[in-house]
C-alpha cells in the first residue's frame, strides 16, 4: 500500500499508536521508519537531520537509533541459531562490541524481558509465542536504540500473553525514556499503551491526536467506524 503525504514527529519517551484497517498503509510506514523501505518522495529525519536512506551510512545511523519488533518474531530469527545469537547480531553489526560485552548484554536483556539468561542457548522452536515476542523485544533493544517500532506485536498472542507483553513494553518505556511507535488494528490495545494515535486510511492520515481524546470522541467518520467496530467486538 502506498503512503501519501504522511508527516509526523515523535517526541522522546512518547508512545505513538498507528491504527487503520488492513491495507491502510500502516505497516508500509513502519518499514520506512526503520529503513526497510525507501520512500520514493519525502524523507525521514532523525534528531532534526534529514537522512538519505539510499546511502548505507545514513541507513546504519537510522538502524542504530531505530529498531523494529515484528508481528512474527520467529521470522526475524534464524532457526538454526540460538536465540542468544539472534539477539547478539545487532551488537556485532551496529556496535562492533567484543564477545564478552555481547554476552553480558544478552544476559542483561533476557533478565529485563523476564527470561532466564540461560535461555539464550536455546533455539526458537523451544519457546512459546509469548516468549519469542519477549526475545524479539530483547533483540530490538540490543543496539540501545532511542526508538522501537512495533508492527502488530501482540496480534498473534492470546489475551493473557498480550497483557504480559504490553506490561513489559510499558515498563521498558517508563524505565528508560524509550520512544515507541506501535502499529495495530486493535484499538483497545492502542488505548492501553499509547499517548497519541494516528489513524490511517488508504495511505493517508485522516485523524491524529491524544489517544484517549480521539478514541472517546472521534471527529472523522472513518475513525467513528473503527471505534464502533471495536466496541461491538468487545461487547
Amino acid at each position: 500500500m502506498a503512503v501519501d503525504r504522511v508527516s509526523f514527529a515523535l517526541r522522546p519517551g512518547e508512545t505513538l499508536g498507528i491504527v487503520g484497517e488492513s491495507g491502510s498503509g500502516k505497516s508500509t510506514l513502519a518499514r520506512m521508519l526503520v529503513g526497510l523501505l525507501q520512500p520514493s518522495a519525502g524523507a525521514v529525519a532523525l534528531d532534526g537531520e534529514t537522512l538519505d536512506l539510499g546511502r548505507s551510512g545514513d541507513r546504519r545511523r537510522l538502524q542504530r537509533r531505530v529498531q523494529m519488533v515484528f508481528q512474527d518474531p520467529a521470522s526475524a530469527m534464524n532457526p538454526r541459531k540460538t536465540v542468544g545469537a539472534s539477539v547478539e547480531a545487532p551488537m556485532i553489526g551496529l556496535k562492533g562490541w567484543d564477545a564478552a560485552r555481547r554476552k553480558a548484554r544478552v544476559a542483561e536483556l533476557f533478565t529485563r524481558v523476564g527470561l532466564a539468561p540461560g535461555h539464550a542457548g536455546r533455539h526458537p522452536h523451544e519457546f512459546s509465542g509469548g516468549q519469542l515476542q519477549r526475545i524479539g523485544v530483547a533483540r530490538a533493544l540490543a543496539a540501545e536504540p532511542a526508538i522501537v517500532v512495533l508492527d502488530e506485536p501482540v496480534s498473534a498472542l492470546d489475551v493473557s500473553v498480550q497483557a504480559q507483553v504490553l506490561a513489559l513494553l510499558r515498563e521498558l518505556r517508563d524505565g528508560s525514556g524509550l520512544s515507541l511507535v506501535f502499529v495495530s488494528h486493535d484499538l483497545a490495545v492502542v488505548e492501553a499503551l499509547c499517548d497519541r494515535v494516528m489513524v490511517m486510511r488508504r495511505g493517508r492520515v485522516v485523524e491524529e491526536g491524544a489517544c484517549r481524546t480521539v478514541l472517546a470522541a472521534p471527529r472523522e467518520e472513518y475513525t467513528c467506524e473503527l471505534v464502533d467496530a471495536a466496541r461491538r467486538l468487545a461487547a
